[in-house]
């Protein structure tokens, strides 16, 4: 296991059951829009199957269950998938099978799923690419990625800004693509992009930090950062008073490409 996933899980594995709680998790048009979407993956059948990449807490996958026969909630993290088993259980779908494992190999055979999906987890992906190319590898033909995390800024000052300040919270992030970056990775995994929508997120400062447990020092790194950060970067992430800040949550409804670039 490399350094980062062992960073990945010491950050995320004592956390599990905040993140069960957590409203920012919980709830939100995108998770709306990703049971409408989802519906669509099932082509009808009673034994549609889904995989939940970088699962987390669970939510994507409680959301889009009672559409599918199964779905396999995977993440690297026990404590995770303790608190999916857990959650699962309690809101009754046993159709949720939580599995420990990464994206970027993926323990299931060719052709598996006919849909695949993530949420909120890929900014934590040190090999984006090679997720995305076993998301594409474990689909079925005429099956649908679904993908939905924190979006960069595409102004390079405002972006510098917002992964400092995420590294500074969270030292598991590598990076919030940019909605420019995810339609080249898209392309170069194999994938057409059907669907791209955004939406604004609010992040309350004191639970932000709280959720992961930031020392203070590195909470009072940020809070200079913000303070010092020119007006365009404080137009841009909607600095306010007590620290509080706006993203964007994108979400990408992919197919398979008639034809699978060169890699």
């Amino acid at each position: 296991m490399s350094t980062h996933e062992q960073t990945v899980l010491a950050q995320f594995d004592a956390q599990a059951r905040a993140y069960l709680t957590s409203a920012v998790h919980a709830q939100g048009p995108d998770l709306v829009r990703a049971q409408e979407l989802a519906r669509h993956a099932t082509g009808r059948t009673t034994t549609a199957a889904a995989l939940d990449v970088g699962c987390g807490a669970g939510h994507l996958s409680f959301a889009i269950a009672p559409d599918f026969a199964r779905v396999v909630a995977l993440d690297p993290a026990p404590g995770m998938l303790a608190v999916v088993r857990d959650a699962a259980a309690a809101r009754r779908l046993p159709q949720i099978e939580a599995v420990e494992g990464t994206g970027d190999r993926l323990p299931f055979a060719d052709e598996s799923f006919d849909l695949v999906c993530s949420r909120q987890s890929a900014h934590h992906w040190r090999r984006i690419e090679a997720v995305l190319r076993e998301m594409r590898r474990v689909l079925k033909p005429g099956g649908h990625l679904l993908m939905i995390d924190t979006e960069g800024e595409d102004d390079p000052l405002a972006d510098t800004h917002l992964q400092t300040i995420e590294l500074l919270r969270d030292r598991s992030h590598v990076r919030s693509h940019s909605p420019c970056q995810w339609q080249i990775m898209m392309k170069a995994a194999g994938f057409t992009v059907n669907v791209h929508e955004r939406w604004p997120l609010r992040l309350e400062f004191a639970s932000w930090v709280e959720r992961m447990r930031t020392p203070p020092d590195a909470i009072a790194m940020i809070r200079r950062l913000q303070a010092e950060a020119p007006a365009e970067v404080r137009q841009a992430l909607g600095y306010e008073e007590d620290g509080s800040f706006t993203i964007r949550i994108g979400l990408i409804w992919a197919s398979p490409a008639q034809e699978f670039p060169c890699i």
